[in-house]
């Protein structure tokens, strides 16, 4: 993977982190950005009120596609029919919870993708149905003000994700709006 061919490049710190931080635990994700007719398929969260993109880890073994492939069809119900160039990534850092490990790094690449024109049912993980993910048809404008909304609720117990996915959002809106 040659990341500087990505369109953008992000850095979120979920907390601060020690200056030497020791062994890092490394995770990789890929996104899956559903763009058509002027809206996005995103993961709605009923539970939160937040939207994701829809994708996950990749398993050992796994490429980008095969990855997109399996999360698009588990969380959105989506059979992918295409993957475009990677539009751009994002590292989150946080302090590991992983036995011999001072800091968790996750790398989320994103690209656009093709869809079949119908969904089909969605397969999910236990702590996705708790979380009520549903796909959803929304505009950029919608998604963003949802989930700023969302970051700004101090009560809320909102999901790591949430922030990441804003940054995105709005990198995209760079992008797809006129």
């Amino acid at each position: 993977m040659r990341y500087h061919q990505a369109m953008f490049r992000k850095e979120l710190y979920r907390q601060p982190l020690p200056t030497q931080p020791g062994r890092t635990f490394e995770r990789k994700a890929v996104r899956a950005v559903i763009y058509q007719h002027h809206k996005l398929l995103m993961v709605y969260s009923a539970n939160v009120g937040d939207y994701k993109f829809p994708g996950g880890g990749i398993l050992p073994g796994e490429s980008h596609l095969e990855a997109l492939k399996r999360e698009t069809r588990e969380e959105v119900g989506a059979a992918l029919t295409q993957m475009g160039t990677l539009l751009g990534l994002v590292d989150e850092f946080d302090l590991a919870i992983e036995p011999g490990y001072e800091l968790f790094k996750m790398t989320s690449f994103y690209y656009p993708v093709s869809i079949q024109k119908h969904l089909t049912h969605q397969h999910l993980d236990d702590y996705e149905k708790e979380l009520g993910f549903t796909p959803a048809w929304v505009s950029l404008e919608e998604a963003i003000q949802t989930n700023q909304e969302i970051l700004k609720n101090p009560h809320l117990r909102m999901p790591c994700w949430t922030q990441r996915e804003l940054e995105v959002l709005r990198e995209l809106q760079l992008l797809y709006e006129d």
